[in-house]
């Protein structure tokens, strides 16, 4: 959900973060990844990873919901681009897991792998098949959604 290296002047960086080897580890799973640019992701974080960093969303199709991934800076829980009801909104840009279903849409955040805020734990999400898994590391899930 886009802020891949950097997590902008606002934000202290944990003393052990170490975006060189982010760098390694993601680009060994380039693969893998579906990602889209945060507001702290530039040209020059793209130069250095081998997979695409710099979309401004991707649309992912689940048993006929629409799930629309950005980071949340443009389009977000409040400012939600055009959804249908049963649709799926997925951001980060707040750092905070969140699941919250609204009348048109449904709004999910997966929270932070490494600035987690307001008292969440550190932690990211997986999508298995139609149900969304939120997990900390110490590999408990402590929420999950199915699609139905």
């Amino acid at each position: 959900m886009g802020d891949i290296l950097y997590h902008g002047p606002r934000n202290d960086l944990p003393r052990e973060y170490d975006p060189k080897k982010v760098i390694t580890m993601l680009n060994e799973i380039a693969d893998e990844i579906l990602c889209v640019r945060g507001n702290c992701d530039t040209e020059v974080d793209q130069m250095v990873l081998e997979f695409p960093i710099m979309a401004e969303y991707c649309i992912l199709y689940v048993k006929n919901h629409m799930i629309f991934c950005t980071h949340g800076h443009k389009f977000g829980e409040n400012t939600p681009p055009r959804l249908k009801k049963g649709d799926i909104l997925l951001n980060g840009h707040t750092h905070v897991p969140k699941l919250q279903e609204y009348e048109n849409y449904i709004y999910m955040n997966p929270g932070s792998v490494s600035i987690p805020k307001e008292m969440s734990d550190p932690g990211y999400m997986l999508l298995d098949e139609n149900t969304f898994l939120w997990k900390n590391f110490k590999g408990s899930c402590y929420r999950k959604y199915e699609i139905a």
